[in-house]
């Protein structure tokens, strides 16, 4: 069987599949496979007309997304396992991470364990553009501190912007690090850079919309995302200088208030982060949208 290693030219043929069916959990994305190839060797493989992703680490090979195509059955679940299973001395490793809530009655009718990995929070845009009522009173407060406050410069985002933009990342990452002795957050920070700088690079060719704040001509916030269906738009990730009054609520709510077409915005997981829960909680999700890993019993 050939392995197939990921490249952006996949991106035609990867749309084919992903479009094929309406998703709402944000990994179901090329832009959102194709940036953790810094992190992971990414390899692909057509199985029964199914197009299966796997990603490959020091710890081990899983699948990222069940099968995407028509029809799913038993054998091809078993010969996605049987490829894991090749390349992992402990097979306790080998699972499909990202399944939507419903397929999960499949994969349970063949033995398999659900565990529950998180949730993408999704707002409704005219909300995050009107943000009425007292639920809202305190990011109006704060978007509007900082267009009374600041002389700023809101734009699109261009490949010059890279290296400010991921200067300000570090900057960012360097002041939660500091906060912080959890070795796993720190990695996880660590991640993001490299996540965020191959989306950057390659932003044109993965179809990523992205927006850059400047004050006194530097950049001090930006923010990226994409289409995930013809509802809803993604944010893939959003940084700012944590030093500034307010911008997070403004480059948050001037991007969407250029999405009046979605009903929809997805910001993705918590990542299991307790803090970043409460931010995205404090927006008023209108749904949270659950995701599963598939092991073994």
């Amino acid at each position: 069987m050939k392995y197939n290693p990921l490249r952006l030219k996949d991106k035609v043929l990867f749309d084919k599949f992903l479009g094929a069916n309406r998703k709402e959990l944000s990994t179901y994305s090329f832009a959102n496979i194709y940036i953790w190839r810094s992190l992971f060797k990414i390899f692909w493989v057509i199985i029964e007309e199914n197009l299966c992703v796997f990603f490959k680490d020091g710890i081990g090979t899983f699948l990222y997304l069940p099968p995407l195509g028509r029809r799913q059955s038993k054998d091809l679940i078993e010969r996605c396992f049987g490829i894991m299973d090749g390349f992992n001395p402990n097979k306790d490793v080998s699972r499909i991470e990202n399944i939507a809530e419903c397929g999960l009655d499949f994969y349970r009718s063949l033995g398999y364990d659900c565990v529950y990995k998180g949730s993408d929070y999704v707002y409704r845009v005219s909300d995050l553009i009107r943000l009425k009522g007292t639920s809202f009173k305190s990011k109006r407060a704060a978007f509007n501190y900082f267009i009374k406050h600041y002389r700023f410069d809101y734009r699109p985002y261009s490949l010059r912007d890279k290296d400010s933009c991921l200067a300000l990342y570090r900057k960012w990452m360097n002041n939660r690090r500091g906060k912080s002795d959890d070795p796993v957050y720190i990695k996880m920070l660590e991640d993001s850079f490299l996540t965020q700088q191959e989306a950057l690079s390659n932003y044109k060719k993965l179809d990523l919309a992205g927006r850059v704040v400047k004050i006194n001509n530097r950049i001090k916030g930006h923010t990226f995302g994409l289409p995930l269906n013809k509802d809803t738009f993604c944010i893939l990730f959003e940084t700012t200088d944590l030093g500034i009054k307010g911008m997070s609520s403004f480059i948050f709510r001037r991007f969407v208030e250029e999405l009046p077409d979605y009903q929809y915005i997805n910001v993705m997981d918590d990542s299991g982060l307790a803090n970043l829960r409460r931010v995205k909680l404090s927006y008023r999700p209108v749904k949270l949208i659950p995701s599963y890993i598939v092991k073994r019993e």
